[in-house]
C-alpha cells in the first residue's frame, strides 16, 4: 500500500510538468518556449542572445517556478507540429488568440495585439480606405492574413482586403517592413506592438494609420488538453501582473503599459 501511494504520489508531481522537456543538465525540467525569432519587440535574436517581452516574461516564469528556460525559435508555418509532437511546451509569441481558440488550450489573454497599418512618412494613404488600389504586405500564417483574403469571418475586414491591389504575404514582419522601405509594397498590415517598435527603430520614416484593421488579443498557447501547465504558467504570470513585473518588462521594450490586459 505503501509503495502505490507513493507511486501516486510522484504521477500527480509529473502531471504538473506535462509538456515541459525532460531534466536540464541542471536536474530541473525545461520549459521550452517556441517563438518567431524575427518578431521584435515579443521574440527577436540581438546578437547572440534571443530576447523580447515575451521571452523575458517567460524567462521570469521559470525562474519564479524553478524551472529551466530554453528559447527555441522556430518556423511559423510548423508550430503545431512543433507543439504537437512535444519539441516545445508552449507557443509564446504575440500569439494571437481569435480565429485559433479551438486549435489549442490557451491562458487568459495578456496584451492587446490589435491590427493597424504602417505606410512610409509622407505617403497620401491617410486611411484605410486610401489603401484602394495598393500593395498591402501581411506576415504568412496571421488572423489578419486570412481576415485580408477573405478567409475568415469579418466581412468588413475582407471587403477591405478585396480594395487592394494585391496582398502580398511575407515570411515575416522584418521583410515586410523592408519591402515597405523599398517601395515594393505601399503598407504592411501588422501588430500595433510591432509597429510602434519599428517607428521606434527608425524614426521618422514610418507612420501609423489612426484607424485599426481588426482587435485582436494575444495568448500563451498549450498542446491542446495541457490545463496543468497552462495554469501554473497562468498563475505565475498573473502574479507578476500584481507586483508590476510585468509592466517593467513592457516598458524596457517600449510597449505601452496600457496594452496589458491580462487581470491579476
Amino acid at each position: 500500500m505503501k509503495k502505490m501511494v507513493m507511486a501516486a504520489v510522484a504521477a500527480l508531481a509529473l502531471a504538473g510538468f506535462v509538456g515541459c522537456d525532460k531534466a536540464a543538465d541542471d536536474g530541473r525540467e525545461k520549459f521550452v518556449v517556441g517563438f518567431d525569432a524575427d518578431f521584435p519587440p515579443y521574440g527577436f535574436k540581438d546578437g547572440k542572445e534571443y530576447k523580447g517581452f515575451d521571452l523575458d516574461l517567460a524567462r521570469e516564469v521559470c525562474a519564479r517556478r524553478g524551472w529551466t528556460f530554453v528559447a527555441n525559435p522556430i518556423n511559423w508555418d510548423a508550430k503545431d507540429m512543433e507543439l504537437n509532437s512535444g519539441s516545445i511546451s508552449c507557443i509564446w509569441n504575440g500569439f494571437t488568440m481569435q480565429g485559433r481558440e479551438e486549435g489549442y488550450t490557451w491562458s487568459e489573454a495578456y496584451v492587446d495585439g490589435s491590427q493597424v497599418v504602417l505606410v512610409k512618412a509622407g505617403s497620401p494613404v491617410k486611411t484605410l480606405k486610401d489603401l484602394a488600389g495598393r500593395k498591402v504586405g501581411v506576415q504568412t500564417d496571421t488572423p489578419v492574413q486570412k481576415e485580408l483574403a477573405g478567409k475568415g469571418e469579418r466581412k468588413e475586414v475582407a471587403a477591405l482586403g478585396k480594395t487592394f491591389a494585391g496582398l502580398v504575404v511575407m515570411p515575416n514582419y522584418n521583410q515586410a517592413v523592408m519591402d515597405l522601405e523599398s517601395g515594393a509594397v505601399d503598407a504592411v498590415a501588422l501588430d500595433v506592438g510591432v509597429a510602434r517598435q519599428k517607428m521606434c527603430d527608425m524614426p521618422g520614416k514610418f507612420e501609423q494609420l489612426p484607424e485599426i484593421v481588426m482587435t485582436e488579443t494575444y495568448g500563451i498557447g498549450f498542446k491542446k488538453g495541457n490545463t496543468a501547465l497552462r495554469d501554473q504558467v497562468q498563475a505565475t504570470l498573473k502574479e507578476m501582473v500584481r507586483d508590476g513585473t510585468v509592466e517593467k518588462i513592457a516598458v524596457a521594450y517600449k510597449i505601452e503599459p496600457k496594452s496589458i490586459i491580462l487581470k491579476p
